[in-house]
């Protein structure tokens, strides 16, 4: 019988972190590097908690090649990341909070809420499918949506795109596309791109063309045709 491992706070940050990272690679293995460099742990510390989820069932670990997450640890991430962005949502659209500011007390929350409040709280938003930042809350059987968007850096030049997700959670870059008028629902155009000076140039409905980075706007997502 597969050993069982307690369902902690740091196991279910390791498989959330692992789910999200599959997501990103269409299912491919997801290295126990990457692992250590979204958590910020070194890399003995990654390998050591990949074997011993792999002993609890909750992945599948190759050595020097990555792991996998098994159906129970895919269950667990989902309903730790449905957790997470239905209480992001509630504390912007019930409580009023910023929503630049809500990641760090949702990565607390997550952890501490049942699925029972959650469902309520999910109900008072009305079922909704996203969170402020445009995530896709997972439902609460554990499916998400999986579709694939491009970004600013991807997106077709001179044709008007919806924004509907930005990937990049940091306070100070939402406050950044807050300003800059690139949040979710925000209509823009980008109008060039430049690889020697590494910018890419946008008009919003407001203000004048704004310049990006190609690592900001790899960071923000939008409608892709339909």
């Amino acid at each position: 019988m597969t050993p069982a491992i307690a369902p902690s706070n740091t196991v279910e940050n390791y498989l959330k972190c692992i789910y999200l990272q599959e997501l990103q690679r269409e299912g491919k293995l997801v290295s126990t590097g990457q692992i250590a460099t979204e958590l910020q742990v070194a890399p003995g510390t990654a390998t050591t908690m990949a074997k011993n989820l792999a002993e609890g069932g909750l992945v599948i670990y190759e050595p020097y090649s990555g792991v996998r997450l098994t159906a129970e640890g895919t269950r667990i991430a989902s309903h730790v990341i449905r957790r997470h962005r239905v209480v992001e949502l509630f504390l912007v659209e019930i409580m009023g909070m910023d929503w630049s500011k809500v990641h760090t007390d949702a990565e607390l929350l997550e952890h501490a809420v049942s699925d029972r409040l959650i469902d309520r709280m999910d109900e008072m938003l009305g079922r909704p499918q996203v969170d402020p930042h445009g995530d896709p809350i997972p439902s609460a059987t554990g499916t998400i949506d999986a579709t694939v968007y491009p970004s600013l850096l991807t997106c077709p030049l001179a044709t008007p795109r919806e924004v509907v997700r930005v990937i990049d959670q940091r306070s100070e870059f939402l406050r950044l596309i807050e300003t800059r008028r690139l949040m979710p629902g925000d209509i823009v155009t980008v109008v060039g791109r430049d690889e020697e000076a590494d910018t890419v140039t946008v008009n919003t409905r407001k203000g004048a063309p704004l310049s990006l980075g190609f690592r900001a706007a790899s960071k923000i997502l939008v409608k892709s045709d339909e």
